[in-house]
């Protein structure tokens, strides 16, 4: 090493919130301005001494800079290998990715598909992964891969309330020597008991279980029990996590932290906002961002992620996302038909919101930026009401074209939005014995509903828009969606038509002919706007996209939209806006 020397570096232990230590630098002014721009997740404005987190990756730059600049570091042993286990992983990943042929084996009842291995093969090389495979790629299956490793166990999955049955079931089928068992309240119990004998039958030996099964909100009171004691975490829907002031974020971190390996589920990742992947990323690779303020600094601005491709192509680089398309893994389905199609209503419901309506919008597009707050709640408001009348008012139409599709189909899933929309279904369509699942089925209640589609007289399932996140089964009876009311979000249309376009349970593709999947718009209300936001009639004339995979899904309200809606309601109502 040079005998220059241009400062001094020291290692800080995490104190007893930090969960990282802290590289303090403490240089001449050149070499620290110089280490503001090499390291952009540093504070800039930081006088004398520059913190960086002791994270593998930060402590392998630190190293190459030191090269150019070097400085006296204290614990240069514990900076050594930090950066050598980044190099590493780094390796691991580089030559899996080169090599995706070379995966481990998973002793699985069905065995697992290939790219189903790579991911699993992926998560226990780096220890944690965020798997963004799109609807009916076997997500699940990629997280059971690892289940069969008894180093991994017990492990541990949080799920949303009505999906835990479905993962009991499918544990069943795909490793059906592993014990589970669903926790049944948020206060903890003993969970080696015995489980009940059958009629006939010894009662089940007393262990603890393979697999624990929990939803989100009963995970904080299991905190002290989980926590050292699962070394496998799964977290299915894991954009639960996106938020960190939560009792459930706080008990999966600390789940999370003390388990070896951990992987989360989902088609949609990340909602609203890019800033919101720290959060979920420092649960499944905790450190690999540094601090929160580290990585704001360096990839956000505001809440918003700068470049969301090249962060995507950073996560990829450290084997922290993978994301595939149907495509990608060669598991083609026939295209979607999404067909748009005009619908009548019934002009009474919209002229009944008529002077609601038009006092909202005024508020809306008023110039005055005092109201601002006024101006965000009569969003808001002006949405839900133009919305729900819109839906009211073609309610029956949209039920009489159900009823034309059941004389060709067997079965058809119907989504909607508003409860008094769902109300008219139900009663144009009683016939057909239609079931709900909507928010508020209670787990038992859906479970419910999804067995009397599937296997009972119910040729109609009605589900909410943003119910149905990781709904499977519904795709062996039925290949018929109808979109009855609109979102604006075209990820939950996409994810919504993904019940019913993913592979089949037997695995056999040939058995499933196309989806068709009936986007039912009115000419008046709301809907001529969110059809224009969401393109429908491009989206038809194109067919299937294959865009280039976004990290964040758009699911919030923009007020862009909600203003054009407003300016379209009052040229209707022949008060063209100023």
């Amino acid at each position: 090493m040079s005998a220059i020397q241009y400062g001094s570096i020291e290692y800080c232990a995490p104190g007893a919130r930090a969960k990282h230590g802290l590289w303090r630098i403490k240089c001449e002014r050149h070499v620290r301005n110089r280490l503001k721009r090499v390291f952009p997740s540093a504070n800039q404005f930081a006088t004398e001494v520059v913190s960086l987190s002791d994270t593998p990756e930060t402590c392998r730059e630190l190293l190459w800079f030191l090269e150019r600049y070097p400085m006296t570091v204290q614990d240069l042993d514990r900076m050594t290998r930090q950066a050598q286990s980044h190099e590493a992983m780094e390796r691991k990943v580089n030559q899996l990715l080169a090599a995706p042929s070379q995966l481990a084996e998973f002793d699985l009842a069905l065995p697992p598909r290939d790219y189903q291995r790579f991911a699993a093969t992926l998560c226990e090389t780096t220890g944690g992964l965020l798997l963004g495979d799109k609807v009916g790629l076997g997500k699940s299956v990629s997280a059971m891969c690892s289940m069969t490793r008894p180093v991994h166990l017990p492990a541990l999955v949080v799920t949303l309330p009505h999906l835990q049955t479905q993962w009991q079931e499918y544990l069943a089928q795909f490793a059906p020597s592993l014990k589970t068992h669903i926790l049944k309240t948020a206060r903890p119990y003993d969970l080696s008991a015995p489980g009940r004998s059958r009629k006939g039958q010894p009662a089940p030996e007393a262990r603890f279980p393979d697999v624990i099964i929990c939803n989100y909100h009963k995970l904080h009171g299991w905190t002290d029990e989980l926590a050292g004691a699962v070394r496998y975490v799964v977290f299915d829907e894991v954009q639960e996590l996106r938020r960190s002031d939560s009792l459930k974020y706080v008990a999966a971190l600390e789940i999370a932290n003390e388990a070896a390996l951990r992987m989360g589920l989902s088609a949609t990742p990340i909602y609203n906002y890019g800033a919101e992947f720290y959060n979920v990323l420092n649960v499944l690779r905790p450190g690999l961002l540094g601090t929160n303020e580290e990585f704001r600094r360096e990839w956000c601005q505001d809440e918003l992620v700068k470049d969301p491709q090249a962060f995507g192509d950073y996560l990829r680089r450290e084997g922290a996302l993978l994301v595939r398309t149907r495509k990608d893994v060669g598991r083609e389905l026939p295209p979607v038909n999404r067909i748009v199609l005009p619908v009548d209503i019934d002009m009474q419901a919209l002229h009944s919101v008529k002077t609601v309506a038009a006092d909202l919008a005024r508020t809306i597009l008023a110039a005055n930026q005092a109201y601002r707050s006024q101006k965000m709640q009569a969003a808001g408001q002006l949405d839900m009401l133009l919305r729900q009348a819109t839906g009211v008012a073609k309610a029956v139409y949209v039920a009489q074209f159900v009823r034309m599709l059941l004389e060709t189909e067997e079965k058809v899933v119907l989504f909607g939005w508003h409860h008094e929309v769902y109300r008219i279904w139900r009663e144009q369509l009683s016939d057909f014995v239609p079931v709900m699942y909507t928010g508020l089925e209670s787990p038992t209640q859906k479970e419910a509903s999804k067995k009397a589609f599937v296997e009972g007289d119910s040729r109609i399932m009605i589900i909410s828009l943003r119910a149905g996140a990781g709904l499977d089964g519904l795709q062996e009876v039925c290949r018929t969606a109808v979109i009855g009311e609109l979102d604006w979000s075209p990820s939950v249309h996409e994810q919504n038509i993904g019940r019913l376009d993913r592979d089949p349970v037997s695995g056999v593709l040939d058995e499933l002919g196309p989806v068709f999947a009936y986007f039912l718009v009115a000419e008046d209300g709301s809907d001529p706007v969110v059809s224009d936001i969401l393109g429908l009639k491009r989206m038809q004339l194109d067919g299937v996209r294959h865009a280039e995979q976004t990290l964040v899904e758009a699911l919030q309200i923009d007020p862009d939209h909600i203003k054009k809606l407003a300016e379209s309601y009052l040229r209707k109502i022949g008060e063209p806006p100023k």
